[in-house]
Formats: structure tokens, C-alpha cells, sequence
């Protein structure tokens, strides 16, 4: 039988994990894979203290986190640090320590860290920085007219923003050249390590996880592929658009690398206010005044309308101010439909009076029957003019 490994005596992997000596082997599960999270390579790039750490902590998982293992090195222990030294070939002694590996399942460790973990080197999940990548979404802000934003139109924005490179094309090799693949990761991208009982990839420091070394940069980009640029972008309002809305304009966004589309931008309509009109989901709103005379005995009134011209409508006799009066189809248009028109009656107090005017006034006055007064509604939806 194979004698313990001399580290055995001389390494606390309790201690290494966290963790106390009685401690269940759950509690010692969830301390590793604690650890190991924050610890791991890929989440700490270019620290080599976290990744000496990180292999320690498996290290002490590969043995007290098999029960098996743990019992015969708890046996050990018992010997002290000296008692390393007894250890030799075939003789008597500690026996059954076979070479082995942590008993769980590499899925449960691709579930941890995202894929970060492989199921050894030829299958299972595997990240690759390399391939076709879309490029980021690009937002940009338009204020438009209360009439433009109501009737559509085609205006242009200013975006500044990754976009591919004019001389290379986005290869980021210089003109008359080309990238080649990586010797070092076959142009994968990643190279997959082995640390204990498992295997998992890391970006290839060699090509920068590109897949691809590029030896003579293009001098303008400097070998990225993209350059970062002002630009104006052509964009097609709808007719109708609401106040916060967002456009989307496919393809108009940043660039894509190693060959993947660009992203998209997103264009938010911000309307600017209307002297006279208002907007209610797709119905304009506008209010109408009128004279105590046209209220009191019914009138035609105009109606202003959003293209300049006027529609007619008839109020009644005893039309209270504040009743609204719906002008079907004038509303917005829009890709649902199309809204009314809802005006609103406002009853206009002449500040200045005639002395004729205050004469019949005041004979309207005298011959008022006292009413008592009465709770009205003018309705919501409004009356059809």
C-alpha cells in the first residue's frame, strides 16, 4: 500500500477552507465552493496570489471533502508533522490511498461559475471568447415639435460611437495584411488547465482571447478594428409618437467584432408642448371659449384643429363650462388608429364692459329666479358634437 502524501502531516486544510475539525461534510461543501467562487481564476485575472490560493483550496477540498479520505487524513494528523518522515514504499502502515478525485459532478460546478469549468478536455461546457460578437446597443436623445412628433417625420440624430474601421474593415490588420490564427490556442480563444480533480478555461493570454494574432496592426485603429466617431444617423419618426418613447433604428449602433453585426440604436422622442392642443393617449385635447350668451342660448362655435383649419361644432342652450364634445377622427394618428378631437368648453368673462353691456347685465340680473345650486358632472368621455 501506498504511504499518505507528506503534505498530509504538515497541511491544516481545515484551517485552509475555513472550516472547524468537526465541521459536517455539507459545511465543508459549502465553504469550498464559497472560496473557490471567489477565488478562481477567471474572476481574479492576473492575480497570481488569488490563484495560488485558489489551488490550495482545492488541494484541502480533494481530500476533506471525501469522507474516505478525510477519516485516514484525520488518522494521520494524529501522528504530528514528524511522523512524515516514516513515510516510505510498500511497508505496512497506512494503506488504501489510491489515486482519486473529488466525488461530485463537474455540472454542479458549471452551475456555480457559469460555464467557467470544463468536464474534462474534450466534453461538456466551455466559454470561448472567440466567434462573431454584437456589437452594444447605442441610445441618443431627439426633441421634436408637438406637430412634427403628431404627423411623423424623417430628421437625423448626432451619435458618437464605436463603429468599424474605414481602412481595415474591422480585421484590425493593416491594409495588405491579415490576422492569423493563434498557435497557442488553436484560435479557440481559451486554454483549458487542469487544477486537481477538474479542468477549466481561461482567456489565451497569448491572442487576448481573440482567437487570432494580428502582426502588423492597422494604423488606424491600432489593430481594434473599430474607431470611436461622430456621426449623424438618418431616423424615420412615426406619426403619432408619444413624449418618452423609444425608436428603435436596427443596425445603426455599435460595431460588431470579429465579424458580428452591429448593435442597434435607440432614438427617445422628447415632444415639446403645444400652445393650444393636448394629447390623452390618442386624442387630442384643446379648449373651446366661449361667451355667457353662446353658453346660455346654444351657439356654433369653431373648433381649432391641428392642421390650422377650424371644424363647427353646436353647443347647446345651458352648456355648462367644463362639458366636452368629441370631434371623431381628429385626433392623432397613429399605428392603432386614429383618436378624436376633445374640446372642452370654457366659459370666457369679459373683464371690461360696455356700458350698454353692463345695462343688459344687470336686467339679467333682476330677473333671475334664486336656484339652488346643483352638483354637475360634464362627463369624461364626452358629448358627440
Amino acid at each position: 500500500m501506498d504511504a499518505p502524501p507528506r503534505e498530509w502531516f504538515e497541511a491544516d486544510y481545515y484551517r485552509v477552507l475555513g472550516v472547524a475539525e468537526t465541521a459536517s461534510q455539507k459545511e465543508i461543501t459549502k465553504a469550498y465552493r464559497a472560496l473557490a467562487r471567489e477565488l478562481h481564476p477567471d474572476a481574479n485575472p492576473g492575480d497570481s496570489a488569488a490563484e495560488d490560493r485558489f489551488k490550495e483550496v482545492s488541494a484541502a477540498y480533494e481530500v476533506v471533502g471525501d469522507p474516505e479520505k478525510r477519516a485516514r487524513y484525520d488518522e494521520v494528523r494524529k501522528l504530528g508533522p514528524m511522523a512524515g518522515g516514516f513515510g516510505g514504499g510498500g511497508g505496512g502502515g497506512f494503506g488504501g490511498f489510491g489515486p482519486g478525485g473529488i466525488n461530485f459532478d463537474a455540472g454542479d460546478l458549471s452551475d456555480l461559475f457559469g460555464g467557467l469549468f470544463t468536464r474534462g478536455r474534450t466534453g461538456g461546457p466551455q466559454r470561448s471568447s472567440t466567434g462573431p460578437r454584437r456589437g452594444p446597443d447605442v441610445e441618443a436623445d431627439l426633441t421634436m415639435a408637438f406637430t412634427d412628433a403628431a404627423h411623423g417625420a424623417t430628421t437625423t440624430v448626432n451619435v458618437t460611437s464605436e463603429v468599424r474601421c474605414p481602412d481595415c474593415f474591422g480585421s484590425g490588420a493593416a491594409v495588405g495584411t491579415s490576422p492569423r490564427t493563434c498557435p497557442d490556442c488553436g484560435g479557440s480563444g481559451a486554454v483549458v488547465e487542469d487544477q486537481g480533480p477538474f479542468s477549466f478555461s481561461r482567456p489565451c493570454t497569448s491572442c487576448g482571447g481573440r482567437g487570432r494574432v494580428i502582426d502588423t496592426p492597422c494604423g488606424t485603429c491600432g489593430g481594434v478594428g473599430a474607431v470611436r466617431r461622430p456621426r449623424q444617423v438618418k431616423v424615420r419618426i412615426p406619426e403619432g409618437v408619444r413624449d418618452g418613447q423609444r425608436i428603435r433604428v436596427k443596425g445603426r449602433g455599435g460595431a460588431g467584432a470579429n465579424g458580428g453585426p452591429d448593435g442597434d440604436l435607440y432614438v427617445r422622442v422628447h415632444v415639446e408642448p403645444h400652445p393650444t392642443f393636448g394629447r390623452d393617449g390618442d386624442n387630442l385635447t384643446v379648449t373651446v371659449p366661449v361667451s355667457f350668451a353662446q353658453a346660455a342660448l346654444g351657439a356654433e362655435v369653431p373648433v381649432p384643429t391641428l392642421d390650422g383649419g377650424t371644424v363647427t361644432i353646436r353647443i347647446p342652450a345651458g352648456t355648462q363650462t367644463g362639458r366636452t364634445f368629441r370631434i371623431r377622427g381628429r385626433g392623432l394618428r397613429t399605428t392603432k388608429g386614429t383618436g378624436d378631437l376633445m374640446a372642452t368648453v370654457d366659459l370666457a368673462v369679459p373683464t371690461e364692459l360696455t356700458d350698454a353691456e353692463r345695462a343688459a347685465i344687470q336686467a339679467l340680473a333682476d330677473a333671475e329666479r334664486p336656484e339652488p345650486a346643483t352638483a354637475s358632472s360634464p362627463g369624461a368621455e364626452g358629448d358627440d358634437a
